[in-house]
């Protein structure tokens, strides 16, 4: 006879128990597809950064090299000694 003593409460309290486990449980799902969304974008600027660091480690590498430094003093607008610079003012 105990058993039937479970009243509308107790069905009650374990209708809104299951229905706050399942919105949690929804809660947790979408904040893990952001974390690992996040963790994706992170983990992206970290491999463009480590392609940057790189290409400057390079730069620095041949910072010594005439080839170099000529390339970079020509990009920046010089020329050797006795050329002539010209320039194209029309376009």
């Amino acid at each position: 006879m105990r058993l039937k003593r479970t009243g509308i409460l107790t069905k009650v309290v374990i209708v809104v128990l299951l229905v706050y486990l399942a919105t949690s449980l929804l809660d947790l799902r979408s904040q893990i597809q952001n974390t690992k969304e996040q963790q994706q974008t992170v983990s992206q600027q970290v491999e463009e950064q480590r392609l940057a660091n790189q290409q400057l480690q390079e730069a620095i590498d041949n910072s010594d090299d005439p080839e170099t430094l000529e390339r970079v003093a020509r990009e920046r607008g010089y020329v050797k000694q006795g050329e002539t610079l010209y320039s194209d003012v029309a376009g």
